[in-house]
């Protein structure tokens, strides 16, 4: 995983939707079996803005903006189900979102501006990794073994990690989806 550099007293932070038991569990022991070094790490999640350095001062207007974000989408159900891979541009197998996809689109957009504006190295596709930067044959197994991976469930808020000196991503914030549908 390419993560920006910090500086000072600068905060690592990331922007998702995690997903909850039981199959949250169930995707990190799946991502650990395939020998993910990252699997131990990050909570099984869908991105909505990836790793970003901000200055401490600017956690207040984030979180402001996020939560006016949060306050104009409404809860939605995501269906994950079988797997794909960003291969041969990147060693990665994921699950697939099947349903929820245009309401992770909107956020990812309405997220990444403001204070959190930035440019993406690929397009938003949202997804959750299952395994990243191992061999070939691992990678196989993971698009495999995955393949009739399924599971359905709702989406009430958004989540803010931080990134801790040990490596590990961890949910700090959590800021409900308030919109009625």
């Amino acid at each position: 995983m390419r993560l920006p550099e910090r500086v000072g007293d600068q905060v690592r932070i990331g922007v998702a939707l995690l997903v909850p038991e039981p199959w949250g569990s169930l995707l990190q022991a799946a991502r650990a079996s395939f020998g993910d070094p990252l699997a131990a790490l990050i909570p099984p999640h869908v991105t909505v803005v990836g790793p970003t350095v901000l200055d401490p001062e600017d956690l207040p207007a984030v979180d402001a903006h996020l939560a006016d974000v949060c306050g104009r989408h409404a809860p939605f159900t995501v269906h994950l189900r079988g797997t794909g891979t960003f291969r041969p541009v990147s060693d990665v197998v994921f699950v697939q979102v099947v349903e929820g996809i245009s309401e992770c689109e909107r956020l990812e957009r309405a997220v990444r501006c403001g204070p959190l504006e930035q440019e993406l190295r690929f397009n938003y596709h949202p997804h959750v990794t299952v395994a990243h930067d191992v061999p070939a044959d691992a990678l196989d197994r993971a698009f495999v073994e995955l393949a009739d991976f399924e599971a359905r469930y709702d989406v009430g808020s958004l989540q803010v990690f931080e990134h801790g000196d040990d490596g590990v991503w961890r949910p700090v914030r959590d800021f409900p989806l308030l919109a009625q549908g």
